[in-house]
């Protein structure tokens, strides 16, 4: 071992080299450095919107706890093990939802989880209905738990939904791994979620619009008489963001063919929508 103050060989001055390497290497040093680096990357073509949204879902779900993003103890359909069949087949139609917490005496006694699924053979009514004999265990987790070690549970133990308890172990709301997925590809439907379709564009008094991102390029076309190809990209959101080149902020704006695109929401993942604008 080199114990010379002088030297050059020893671990302090490796150290300072890597830091002194580091400091010139262009690489990013922190979390913002690399969003940056990313969305460079988006911008030289290199990565797709959607990708980089998705990348940057997944870098955020390592900030957030639980408590972030839970259904609420107020919105969870829970059902009482000691209600009778008829009306724990009612609330399971109407809800549409696939699993329900079962609990005793009160909500939060949560006895185990009932998947709606294992009531199939009870329709016929030819068997005895005991709910307690079909539940599955319930996980309970705490509060403040991250986003991203949930996520990892819920792979390695093939669950898909966990009771969220406070500090005195009272039930405080319900997660699912579609809540946390959600945090990284945006919005999931499926064929329970309401099927009213929002409306995404909004003639203004003066003959402006406010379109919606996620507007079909054919859908604004037919309604504004545009004729812009839909072949590259399939939303207003996307033909727009790769006009910028960037994702842009709020009120950053973009004329594409006759049309001028003011941005009028937006967040640090994605644009929302414009104002457009025939010039």
């Amino acid at each position: 071992m080199n114990d010379d103050p002088g030297s050059t060989s020893g671990p302090a001055h490796r150290t300072w080299w890597d830091r002194l390497g580091h400091l010139f290497s262009g690489e990013p040093r922190n979390r913002e450095e690399l969003i940056e680096e990313l969305r460079a990357a988006q911008t030289n073509g290199l990565l797709s919107v959607d990708t980089l949204t998705m990348v940057e879902g997944a870098l955020k779900v390592t900030e957030l706890d639980v408590d972030d993003v839970m259904v609420p103890r107020a919105q969870i359909v829970m059902l009482a093990a000691a209600s009778p069949l008829t009306d724990i087949l009612a609330t399971v139609v109407e809800s549409g939802h696939s699993r329900f917490p079962v609990h005793g005496d009160d909500k939060d006694e949560i006895l185990g989880i009932l998947l709606a699924k294992d009531l199939l053979k009870f329709f016929a009514a030819t068997e005895d209905f005991d709910i307690n004999a079909i539940l599955r265990p319930a996980v309970l987790i705490p509060e403040s738990m991250r986003l991203n070690i949930l996520l990892a549970e819920f792979r390695l133990s093939r669950n898909h939904m966990a009771l969220v308890v406070d500090e005195y172990g009272g039930v405080a709301g319900l997660i699912t791994i579609e809540d946390v997925l959600e945090q990284i590809v945006g919005e999931i439907d499926d064929e329970h979620d309401d099927e009213d379709e929002p409306e995404l564009m909004h003639e203004q008094p003066g003959g402006d619009w406010l379109v919606s991102a996620l507007t079909p390029i054919a859908d604004f076309n037919e309604r504004v008489e545009a004729d812009f190809p839909d072949e590259e990209y399939d939303t207003v959101g996307g033909m727009v963001t790769s006009e910028f080149g960037h994702l842009p902020e709020v009120g950053e704006e973009v004329a594409i063919g006759s049309y001028l695109f003011h941005v009028t929401e937006a967040d640090d993942r994605r644009v929302q929508q414009f104002r457009v604008a025939r010039q």
